[in-house]
Formats: structure tokens, C-alpha cells, sequence
């Protein structure tokens, strides 16, 4: 993939987040079977389905790519379908609707509930820790790879290397615990019915339009001060994210893999708002210190399946800094990446 410089447009920022590497349509030349995205709608959602047709075309495999999701927003739907994604409307805490959709050997479990958890306790639950049950009775002989979070891990020294998958969860806060229970859940399925699984923490992904990254730049921007007590972070490109994810359909397993996806780099939150200063012209002001412990993921085990993400932090940042300066559009659902009691 030749990276651009800058990211003029969400055209472009959407092709490169669905690029896939040739090393994706060798994976899903390579699976056999269509592949359904559950929570299609999401963050993740609509990059991935369109990197899974766009490997699955390269390699010249015949497959439908189907989208399931209540789809709210306007717009999403026909777009996905210009892309050649099916699409299907559905409450996946139905039951009965889940039973409806279309047998897939392969299936994305991306549905969950992060943005708003404080205060609608008992539908994170229900969607991060009942949901995976409705998704595995109904898909128990596919192939699931399943988003958790680094979010299940507790804070560890930063100068550690961040947690590994044979750590032990820790999680703060009732959202961390509800998807510690969505892989329980998952683990006990794959377990009793022999699903195979990937589930996979990722541990933050970033567009231009959200993310860590995205959240500094905005407050470096607005003068805004930055609170340094979770002084340290990961976070990777989302089209990295979307590649490896896809990947995973190659390494399902009963018990299920874990694996931690994020970047290679440490990143100080100080040293990552002086640089986006100097990018963007204003001058950083902080609150507080560096704790000596962060919320940090350590994802040497997927690079030893996938190899390096392509996108480093630094273009990553530069990427941000040249959209957000333009007026490029953002989500605006801030990752509260900075939270150290759970609360989201």
C-alpha cells in the first residue's frame, strides 16, 4: 500500500481503511464460504465488510458479505450495498430475528456497547455478555472472530511492555467487566459446542475521525488542557485492525485464541501533544502527572501471526493533525481513553 502524505476526503480515507493487503485476499481466497458481519453499523463495521468484499474479489472468490444491523443512521445502508455488501435490519438482542438470518460459515461479531455504558448498565450486559449466547446457539458450527478489549486487563507500570494474553483480567468498572463476561460467554460456548473462535482485544483503533489521537488533537487545537494522569497509550490504524481481523478467520480455534491487537509503540500522551503543537501551531497545556501506570497492550503475539502494522503512530499523527486542520469531519464519541474508574 503506497501511503498518501495527507487524506483529503472520507472517499479516500474510506478506501484506504478498506485496502487490503495482499496478504488479506490470500486469507480470504483461502476461506471457504460466505461471511456475515454482525454490528455492521459500528465504528469498525462498514471498513471491514468492504475490505472482506474487496480481498474476497481480488482473490476471485465468489462470496456474499452480508451486514446486519438496525442501521439508525441514515445513509449507511445504501452505502454499503454500492459496495456490494448485502444488508440485512435486525435487533440482535431478538432472538427469533437472529434465528431468521442466513447460515454463514463465517462470522464477525462486532456488536457491542462501549459510548454511553454509565447509566444504561443493564443493556451493556445485555449486549456484551447475553448477545454472544443468542450469536453462538445460532452460529455454533461457524468460524466467530469476536472484538473484546483491552479494556479487561487492569492498569500495569508503563515501563513494563503492557499485558500480554496470559495475563490475568483485572477489569475496573461494570463496561471492562461486561466484556470480560462476552468472553467468558464465548469461551464457554466455543468449549461445550466446539466453536471456533478468535476473540480479539483490540486496544484502540483510529481513524481521522475518532480515536486517541483524534481526542488529543482536538484538545491541542481548542486549548483545551490535557490531563496526564494516564500518561501512556497504544493505538493502531483502524485499516491495520481491519487486516488483522480478518486474518483471524485463519487461527479460530476451540478453546478460543486470544489475541491483543494494537501498535508496537508506547506512546506519551506529553510527548504525542508537543508533537501535534508543532503540526498544528498552538502550544499544548497540561493538568496534573504521569501516573506511573497505564491501561497498555503488549501484541507481539499477533505480530508474530500477521507481521508489523504498516501504519506507524507518527504518520498516524500526521494523518490527524493534516485532516483535523482542513475541517475534516469527526464522530465526535470521544474514546475516554484517560478514564481510570471504568466509566465510559
Amino acid at each position: 500500500m503506497a501511503l498518501a502524505a495527507t487524506i483529503r476526503n472520507v472517499e479516500q480515507l474510506e478506501d484506504l481503511l478498506s485496502e487490503p493487503t495482499p496478504e488479506v485476499a490470500q486469507a480470504l481466497g483461502r476461506l471457504e464460504g460466505d461471511l456475515i458481519v454482525l454490528g455492521v453499523a459500528g465504528k469498525m463495521g462498514p471498513s471491514l465488510a468492504r475490505m472482506a468484499r474487496r480481498a474476497s474479489d481480488l482473490a476471485g472468490t465468489r462470496r456474499r458479505i452480508i451486514g446486519v444491523a438496525r442501521f439508525s443512521s441514515a445513509g449507511l445502508e445504501p452505502e454499503l450495498q454500492r459496495h456490494g455488501i448485502e444488508t440485512i435490519r435486525c435487533d440482535l438482542l431478538d432472538e427469533e430475528a437472529v434465528q431468521r438470518l442466513p447460515d454463514a460459515p463465517n462470522v464477525l461479531h462486532l456488536a457491542g456497547m462501549k459510548f454511553g455504558a454509565a447509566g444504561q448498565e443493564s443493556l451493556t450486559w445485555a449486549m456484551n455478555t447475553h448477545l454472544p449466547a443468542i450469536v453462538c446457539r445460532r452460529f455454533a458450527r461457524s468460524r466467530i472472530v469476536a472484538f473484546s478489549t483491552g479494556n479487561v486487563y487492569g492498569l500495569v507500570p508503563a515501563t513494563g511492555g503492557g499485558s500480554v494474553e496470559t495475563d490475568s483480567p483485572a477489569p475496573v468498572g461494570e463496561y471492562a467487566m461486561s466484556c470480560l463476561g462476552r468472553e467468558r460467554v464465548l469461551e464457554h460456548f466455543s468449549r461445550t459446542l466446539a466453536t471456533r473462535v478468535v476473540l480479539v482485544r483490540l486496544n484502540y483503533a483510529c481513524d481521522l475521525r475518532y480515536g486517541v489521537l483524534v481526542d488529543l488533537a482536538r484538545k491541542v487545537l481548542t486549548g483545551t488542557p490535557i490531563d496526564l494522569g494516564m500518561g501512556w497509550f497504544n493505538t493502531i490504524w483502524q485499516g491495520d485492525a481491519n487486516a488483522m481481523t480478518l486474518r483471524c478467520f485463519g487461527h479460530v480455534t476451540s478453546p478460543p485464541l486470544t489475541l491483543n491487537v494494537t501498535g508496537p509503540e508506547l506512546l506519551s500522551v506529553r510527548e504525542m501533544c508537543e508533537k501535534l503543537g508543532e503540526l498544528l501551531g498552538r502550544q499544548p497545556g497540561f493538568t496534573g502527572t504521569e501516573s506511573p501506570t497505564a491501561l497498555l497492550s503488549n501484541a507481539r503475539r499477533a505480530f508474530g501471526l500477521f507481521g508489523q502494522p504498516q501504519v506507524s503512530a507518527d504518520r498516524l499523527l500526521a494523518w490527524v493533525a493534516a485532516w483535523l486542520q482542513q475541517g475534516g469531519p469527526t464522530l465526535n464519541k470521544p474514546t475516554r481513553f484517560e478514564a481510570s474508574d471504568g466509566r465510559f
